[in-house]
């Protein structure tokens, strides 16, 4: 690209001198310099785009549904459950006097929990394992956030962590999670209870989305599986196994893009999710867990479904 303009403007200063009553002409705009992805402030350019948009306070939604299965030793994995979740977020710059100017993301999310042969989102539901009924507890994360910075942590500039194939970018990341279980008592070293479980995020898109100055937010693709215990509501004590999760989807232009579905529980029991929290939230995180120890505790009421 800069060849090409280097020669284009070479091209009109000779003829400009060959011609004995050359017009003045204005020089030619010079093209916004490309983001690049190998810098600190390129890269948290780059998660911004494809998390929220470069606009401060501008909410997008995530929207992502499939399916979850259990895995027991000595029997058939069980698909238990579809699922369909959404995430409202927002994002504004954060300045730091040591780690410099980076991003804020300050979000909502709800997974929901439906029947797999008829895709109405549960209340109740039968374990087979244990022949109980159970309340279901649909995850009602608020709030989720995080923060970019050009400096990471242990003090090594940040960087993005795609890859560039062809005209499209792809970001993997893998979390493996083991930690205090919020609803385990003191006595976890000796006698287990951490929480166990491995996050794994794929994201994709058009590369010229990043890399363009011009464009405010990018389109962006989502694959999401998790390995993790049963869930508390499920009420499986302590027996063996494992449940997966593994789904699709896509950031989303509008809230009319979700599904009717989703609507119909935002309108009823979440209202407050269909926006994203304030950019200045300090809340610490929720997870499904913590949200379940607190309303086991009677710390916050759960919908209440018919």
């Amino acid at each position: 690209m800069r060849l090409a303009l280097f020669t284009s403007v070479l091209a009109v200063a000779a003829a400009a001198a060959l011609s004995p009553v050359a017009e003045a002409r204005p020089a030619p705009a010079r093209a916004a310099a490309a983001i690049d992805l190998a810098t600190p402030d390129g890269g948290i350019t780059a998660m911004r785009k494809i998390w929220c948009t470069m606009t401060d306070g501008e909410p997008v939604v995530w929207y992502w549904k499939g399916e979850v299965f259990s895995r027991k030793v000595g029997e058939p994995d069980k698909k238990l459950f579809n699922v369909e979740g959404i995430n409202v977020r927002a994002c504004g710059k954060v300045n730091d006097p040591k780690r410099g100017a980076g991003v804020r993301s300050v979000s909502r999310e709800i997974l929901l929990y439906l029947d797999p042969k008829t895709d109405q989102v549960l209340s109740k539901w039968n374990n087979p394992w244990t022949g109980q009924t159970v309340d279901v507890l649909h995850v009602a994360n608020d709030p989720v956030n995080g923060e970019f910075w050009p400096v990471n942590r242990d003090g090594t500039p940040f960087k993005f962590g795609g890859d560039i194939i062809a005209d499209k970018w792809f970001l993997t990341s893998t979390i493996p999670l083991f930690y205090k279980n919020p609803l385990a008592g003191e006595y976890q070293d000796e006698a287990g209870g951490q929480y166990h479980a491995t996050e794994m995020f794929n994201f994709m898109g058009q590369a010229t989305d990043l890399t363009d100055p011009k464009v405010n937010s990018a389109d962006a693709k989502i694959g999401w599986v998790r390995i993790s215990d049963f869930l508390p509501w499920m009420k499986m004590g302590s027996r063996e196994g494992v449940l997966y999760f593994h789904t699709a989807g896509a950031k989303l232009r509008n809230w009319d893009a979700v599904s009717e579905t989703m609507k119909s529980e935002v309108a009823k029991y979440y209202p407050e999710y269909r926006t994203p929290p304030p950019l200045d939230d300090k809340r610490p995180n929720e997870t499904s867990w913590t949200y379940y120890k607190k309303v086991r505790d009677g710390v916050i009421k759960a919908p209440q479904r018919p």
